[in-house]
């Protein structure tokens, strides 16, 4: 078969074929939908394996996307076009099921090995893109290779050319409904493994609908023995490869931009992921209908194609204004919103506004580029597709690495969103070559590239109160703002409150600050943390913060090394500098050792064992966050104590719900049952935040606080400035801050009855918190867990005058 929109050689299936050409869109569409439910499910379980860092990410997404590209791309290679395409599509499916159900059973086998042998430093890189090479690429070289497979058996005329816009069109929409399936159902309501098997369900089904379908369908080889005087030059249409290519470039570039700045107003939990990708998603099968339809009539896709990379251009310029001038500004407090449901809704509409122009051309692009590649292509039309596809693959992997890891650290969204621009002018002026012979063409390709660099100098920088405030920006107004940055993994800013209190934020929330009930939160789970500990020498801090936590730790005279691990490194090198007064200056301690990693890796991987962990990570609404309040996860943190350690865990009550702080809670009981809960209001004594605390001489029976040693070792003058700190906060004895106790795991067991245990396998704790993120129930939740306090007279031990008086500010507060 030769594929030439100029003329057409017709197939011997032709006449026939057009027929199943529908049900063969159907079988597209449970593809798509199957091959983006196996992606959100393989990347959460391996973000749980090699972490969730921008390193461990790209690693990720650069080993799926590649495996596709490869598939595009080696299928004409090696499979040969007398075989019938659709038994070859279902041959291609019935393996990625295989597969798909393969790694329900690898991935957790190679986890182990991995965790066993990777160390961490330079070859721990390495380490993690073996493994994503070993278990994602053989599907995703199946499933690139589908589509390659299914164009052999089109038309070689506009009308066929079109049909393989729609395959693919149909490929989207199946990923959209995955995409929507996945993220608010299959996932919220029970867990990887079963998603995992719901999409191999859909591959059998597919590959048994193909399997039928090619005993139907007529199909006979073609050859490429065409006379000669029809015979096409067989040129390579290098201009509209690279040019696809650079749309793949500037697509899922766009795609990172935009969803950390849509994260920032929608809260990232992982629905707010989940609209975005939707959204990108639609708009691309919704452009690459439009664009088949053009196709089918267009005596000129390569024009098609060119004018399209420059309205991609324009599409580009308004997203980007959208995103820092308009939607920022709506009047909306979801603080007000009768459920989470309608906070969804005007979300899907904000994401609407900014993302669907730019998603519906870059889909159109795909159709085109086909359309135009055909013109002088190759016998072999899958070897077309196979090259148009490969080369918007390697584009998009291009895109997607260079803008999280070098644009946006480099010259931030901002500027990243400006060479997106000029790259899509670019795309359609190398597109429009050949074509500017033509004087209209030629004034017409000039001025809309000198459109396209106006536009790129228009756009502006997101307002810093949108990384400050995030979704509440429309209600707290602009902050005094000290600094900001966009770093690799995150966006923070340190702003400055007119009575002088200063507020770290990331990613669109506070994250730390000196106001009294976050400086009493954060000094107690330092100071609490090590005192717990006997002698404690080595100490892991996950989550640098402000700095205020591990500086309490770090002013303890036994404390010699501590580790602290955190994913942005502007968070110790800039941060740190606006909270050295509070933070003791522990950035720049010889104590301190900073890993830039996912804690949750480090603490997979390392071979050290620490004396106490004190955990004070983001919000568990946030998409990621959850994975550090899981049962395996406090194993994992368990095993790597010392005899005699310690692990303190954060929780909020804010922005929660009684369920999520029970799940958090029964899932750390679950490890350390004999734990305890410190609480921490905040200045109108309204129930704000808790303390977790897992010792290992607790188990199997409690070993009590000894409180007249606490309090005399704090009298010691080597604890002169502990002794300061704790002032500095309210705590003017160890009895100020052992009257927050609030309950235990065998006390709260009542109350805890039927919580949710997050698991590594469910992360069930992001989808119940990603529903109540909106809410402020902390004093509610507080006095539930208070209704089940007594006074443990075990865990207590001291003179009667010191038990009496520590009785009395317990149970009389």
């Amino acid at each position: 078969m030769v594929m030439n929109t100029r003329y057409d050689v017709p197939g011997p299936q032709d006449e026939h074929s057009s027929r199943f050409l529908p049900f063969m869109l159907v079988l597209f569409v449970g593809s798509g939908c199957a091959a983006l439910i196996y992606e959100i499910v393989w990347f959460q379980v391996l973000q749980l394996v090699i972490g969730s860092s921008a390193v461990s990410l790209a690693v990720l997404l650069g080993t799926f996307m590649g495996g596709m590209c490869a598939g595009s791309l080696l299928l004409t290679k090696f499979v040969s076009p007398k075989r019938h395409p659709l038994d070859v599509v279902a041959r291609l499916e019935g393996l990625i099921g295989v597969c798909g159900a393969a790694l329900i059973v690898l991935i957790p086998l190679v986890s182990r090995l991995y965790t066993a042998v990777d160390g961490g430093g330079q070859s721990s890189v390495i380490l993690r893109a073996i493994v994503c090479a070993l278990l994602l690429l053989p599907p995703t070289v199946l499933m690139g290779a589908t589509l390659p497979a299914m164009s052999r058996y089109v038309q070689a005329s506009p009308r066929g050319v079109s049909w393989l816009g729609f395959f693919y069109g149909g490929n989207i929409a199946g990923a959209v409904l995955g995409c929507m399936t996945a993220g608010f159902y299959l996932l919220p309501g029970f867990d990887l493994s079963t998603a995992a098997l719901v999409a191999v369900a859909i591959n059998l089904i597919v590959a048994a609908l193909g399997f039928a379908l090619s005993k139907r369908a007529p199909y006979t080889a073609l050859t490429p023995d065409i006379p000669n005087d029809v015979a096409p030059a067989n040129r390579v249409p290098r201009s509209v490869y690279l040019a696809i290519a650079l749309s793949g470039l500037t697509a899922l570039g766009a795609e990172v931009v935009w969803t950390r700045l849509l994260s920032l107003m929608f809260g990232a939990t992982t629905y707010a992921f989940s609209i975005i990708l939707g959204v990108f998603l639609a708009g691309l099968g919704i452009g690459s209908v439009v664009g088949a339809s053009l196709s089918r009539e267009s005596k000129q896709p390569r024009a098609m194609l060119g004018w399209t990379q420059f309205l991609l251009a324009l599409a580009t310029a308004w997203g980007a204004f959208m995103i820092a001038r308009e939607l920022p500004w709506w009047p909306l407090d979801e603080r007000l919103a009768p459920g989470p449901w309608f906070v969804f809704q005007v979300d899907l509409a904000r994401a609407l506004f900014a993302v669907l122009p730019g998603a519906v051309l870059w889909g159109a692009s795909f159709p085109l580029a086909l359309a135009a590649a055909s013109e002088g292509a190759s016998a072999d039309a899958g070897q077309t597709v196979g090259r148009v596809y490969g080369a918007n693959t390697l584009g998009a992997i291009a895109g997607s690495l260079i803008t999280g890891l070098v644009l946006i650290p480099w010259i931030g969204t901002k500027g990243a969103e400006q060479v997106f621009i000029v790259v899509s002018a670019v795309s359609g002026v190398v597109v429009m070559l050949p074509l500017l012979r033509r004087p209209a063409i030629a004034a017409s390709t000039c001025a809309l590239a000198v459109a396209a660099l106006f536009f790129a100098s228009q756009v502006s920088a997101v307002p810093v109160g949108l990384i400050a405030w995030g979704r509440s920006l429309s209600w707290q107004g602009t902050p005094h703002a000290l600094t900001w940055g966009e770093g690799m993994n995150a966006s923070i800013a340190v702003t400055e409150e007119a009575g002088g209190y200063r507020n770290f934020h990331v990613s669109g929330k506070v994250e730390a600050s000196t106001e009294p009930q976050d400086m009493r939160l954060q000094r107690l789970l330092g100071h609490l943390s090590a005192l717990m500990h006997d002698n404690p020498k080595a100490v892991l801090v996950v989550g640098f913060g402000a700095g205020v936590t591990a500086g309490a730790i770090s002013i303890h005279p036994t404390v010699k090394r501590m580790v602290i691990c955190e994913m942005e490194p502007l968070i110790p090198k800039i941060v740190s500098q606006y909270f050295s007064g509070a933070n003791h200056g522990v950035a720049k301690s010889r104590k301190v050792s900073v890993v830039y990693d996912d804690a949750r890796h480090y603490v997979l991987t390392t071979r050290e064992k620490f004396d106490v962990i004190t955990s004070d990570p983001i919000h568990p609404w946030v998409k990621g966050s959850a994975a550090l309040y899981t049962q395996e996860y406090f194993e994992h943190v368990k095993a790597h104590l010392n005899p005699g350690g310690v692990v303190t865990q954060w929780v909020p009550l804010y922005e929660s719900t009684p369920d999520v702080v029970r799940s958090e809670l029964a899932t750390f009981f679950s490890v350390f049952p004999n734990g305890t809960v410190w609480r921490n209001d905040n200045s109108n004594g309204n129930g704000y935040d808790v303390v977790l605390v897992g010792r290992l001489d607790d188990e199997p029976a409690i070993k009590p606080i000894d409180v007249d040693a606490w309090q005399s070792r704090i009298t010691q003058p080597e604890y002169a400035e502990v002794k300061a700190s704790l002032a500095e906060v309210g705590y003017g004895s160890v009895f100020d801050m052992l009257r927050s106790y609030s309950g235990r795991g065998s006390e709260l067991a009542p109350w805890l009855e039927g919580a949710e245990i997050n698991r590594d396998r469910n992360l069930r704790l992001q989808y119940l918190a990603g529903l109540g993120y909106n809410e402020n129930r902390g004093t509610e939740i507080r006095n539930e867990m208070l209704t089940y306090r007594t006074f443990p007279a075990d865990l207590f031990a001291g003179s009667p005058a010191s038990l009496a008086l520590l009785t009395q500010q317990i149970m009389g507060q």
